[in-house]
């Protein structure tokens, strides 16, 4: 454990890291296409090495389409389902959980392999433990969203804890992807600004809310409580943002205020993006730095005009199909995870520093 890693016997851990990036972008993508076709709550069952499998035998999906047949989804929602519409929504999240068992395999195998290897140095043993915790967290606060979804006259999971196991995810990704470029990234390559550094950071805290919001939104079906662009049905500040009563609860749980919110911080994330752009493009920096600091403004401009696209496209939608706005929505987080991502980038770029660049 205590030899040291020189850059090509780094690489193979760096690879590996980054194919866990993208398993991890995937699987949260797999999570969108899971709720927007509202297969979340068809397994109502957890079960680590026997729900591997699907049913096979017509018998045995009958058993598992009785178990749903419990739920209150099906009973407040979709009591005309047959076997085939259960099968369509079975599959989604049997192959959400079946790509979280992989990414554990992906995971687990070759960390074995590099251990025997001594590839590892003792101070990336804590982070590879951090990163094993926040994947069984993540595991674990998926089934517990799912379970809040059972239980009650529940016919989705709770908007809270759907926001809860979505920035999780987000988390453990930008958690991987930083250990990564660690190993990837030579110290001559980086650029030290405490401004840019502040402004990212800035940036990014307002950019988790959002996507809490951006949970909310998914979680409360709130794209519909204001289908039009730019106005906010016909006005700019909506009414009946405190229409509930309820205080403060009409921040995660009154749809219009939550739509309000998100297109709101929106607008200040284009307008924080567009300060940090100019104020990267006025800093000198390094090769690696002047190619890279226009990507989170190009894919802000971007995830704003899904979000557009995507609310004037909401009263399109139609239960259990797949249309234009579950495409536009399934971009729009898309396009919003690579601006974390791409803002992570600039993060761990940017040193703070008094504006000295490396040679």
């Amino acid at each position: 454990m205590g030899k040291e890693l020189t850059g090509r016997s780094s690489r193979p851990v760096a690879i590996w890291l980054l194919v866990g990036v993208g398993m991890i972008l995937i699987q949260i993508l797999l999570g969108g296409v899971t709720r927007l076709t509202g297969s979340g709550l068809s397994i109502t069952e957890w079960n680590v090495v026997t729900g591997t499998f699907p049913p096979v035998t017509n018998n045995e999906w009958l058993t598992e389409f009785e178990k749903y047949k419990l739920t209150p989804q099906f009973n407040l929602l979709n009591s005309d389902f047959t076997l085939k519409d259960f099968k369509f929504i079975f599959f989604w999240e049997w192959f959400h959980r079946l790509w979280a068992r992989l990414i554990g395999v992906v995971f687990v195998i070759p960390f074995i392999i590099f251990l025997i290897q001594r590839r590892f140095r003792p101070d990336m043993v804590k982070p590879m433990l951090i990163l094993f915790l926040l994947g069984a967290l993540q595991g674990a606060i998926g089934w517990i969203m799912v379970a809040s979804g059972l239980t009650g006259d529940a016919i989705y999971v709770k908007p809270a804890k759907l926001a809860l196991h979505f920035i999780l995810a987000l988390g453990l990704l930008c958690y991987t992807f930083w250990f990564a470029l660690q190993l990837l990234v030579p110290g001559e390559k980086l650029v030290y600004n405490t401004t840019i550094r502040k402004l990212t950071v800035t940036i990014l805290v307002v950019l988790v809310i959002q996507f809490i919001y951006g949970a909310f939104m998914a979680g409360h079906k709130a794209a519909t409580a204001a289908p039009t662009w730019p106005d906010i049905n016909e006005q700019l500040i909506p009414p009946g943002m405190l229409a509930n009563n309820e205080g403060l609860l009409n921040l995660v749980d009154n749809k219009i205020t939550i739509h309000f919110i998100h297109r709101g911080l929106a607008y200040l994330l284009l307008i924080l993006i567009v300060l940090l752009t100019i104020r990267m493009f006025k800093t000198a920096g390094t090769s690696l730095y002047r190619k890279t600091r226009w990507w989170p403004l190009l894919l802000v401009i971007l995830q704003l005009v899904l979000g557009i696209l995507s609310v004037l496209n909401s009263l399109a939608i139609v239960p259990n199909k797949w249309g234009i706005f579950e495409w536009t929505a399934e971009l729009h987080q898309l396009t919003a995870i690579f601006l974390l991502l791409s803002l992570t980038w600039i993060l761990y770029l940017v040193k703070p520093g008094n504006n000295f660049t490396n040679p």
